[in-house]
């Protein structure tokens, strides 16, 4: 489908997938949406303004996922136009760095919705979406293993974890296994074996993931947050140890960024299973 500009130019504007406009037309035939939605939903050029914002709904054909929300700096009404309209388009939302603030105004606008408020995120699943994963994928897309050093981790932790399960991934988690008490490691490394990526999320000197990498054959993505003394720099003595890792698998993201870990590990894991499936 295309359009011209005012130049007389050709512009592309970009096509449902199939699978997007099947399950549109499934949804139609079900009761589920009007014909008027079907077709305007149908014909989205692939943005919608919502006056705050300008969402990117072509972002899943192009990129994998839908675009993600992030909350800090928006008012709680700004977000449940942006939360509407990803939903009235079939999206799965997921929100991050969201406040209880923000979100328990918003769970009562979308019941569906899960608010992790340790990992502050907020998830409103598109109606089938666990459905329409299996029936595609016939399983959860690819394994990931989020392991943590402590206890204090574990915000940014949740925020990886949900993350990754927006992405289809099936998650598992393996919590304060840090250097300090290196048999924890390895009491556990059944739970590593066989993921198709694993998020080490530590703080302090961020020590662990060189470890983990040391154990598996898949990419490791370090995760250095915000705990420790003065001399951690907020993260930035974590960082610098991950970044100069000698395990060759081993690869970083920013100070805190739970949700960037998760997304690579889930983005990962569900091209790992579809090679696994052919597809």
């Amino acid at each position: 489908m295309g359009r011209f500009s005012a130049s007389g130019r050709a512009v592309t504007i970009s096509r449902m997938s199939e699978i997007e406009l099947r399950e549109l037309a499934e949804r139609l035939l079900a009761g589920e949406i009007t014909v008027d939605d079907f077709v305007r939903r149908g014909a989205d050029a692939g943005i919608c303004d919502v006056g705050e914002a300008q969402l990117d709904t072509d972002r899943a054909r192009r990129c994998g996922f839908p675009e993600v929300v992030f909350c800090e700096g928006k008012t709680t009404e700004a977000l449940e136009k942006i939360f509407r309209a990803l939903v009235e388009r079939g999206i799965d939302v997921l929100a991050t760095r969201i406040s209880a603030e923000q979100a328990v105004p918003l769970s009562t606008a979308f019941p569906q919705a899960r608010w992790n408020a340790l990992g502050r995120t907020f998830r409103i699943p598109r109606p089938g979406a666990d459905a329409a994963a299996s029936a595609a994928l016939g399983t959860r897309q690819g394994v990931v293993t989020i392991v943590t050093a402590g206890t204090s981790d574990l915000p940014v932790a949740e925020e990886a974890r949900e993350t990754a399960l927006w992405t289809g991934a099936e998650v598992r988690m393996v919590q304060d296994v840090g250097v300090a008490g290196p048999h924890r490691l390895r009491a556990n490394l059944h739970h590593l074996r066989g993921a198709d990526a694993v998020v080490v999320v530590a703080g302090m000197e961020g020590a662990l993931p060189s470890v983990v990498g040391g154990y598996v054959d898949c990419p490791v993505i370090g995760v250095p947050t915000s705990v420790g003394y003065g001399a951690s720099f907020r993260g930035v003595a974590a960082l610098l140890s991950m970044l100069n890792s000698c395990a060759a698998n081993v690869t970083v993201v920013n100070i805190d960024a739970g949700f960037k870990g998760g997304y690579i590990a889930g983005l990962i894991a569900r091209n790992a299973s579809r090679g696994r499936q052919g597809l």
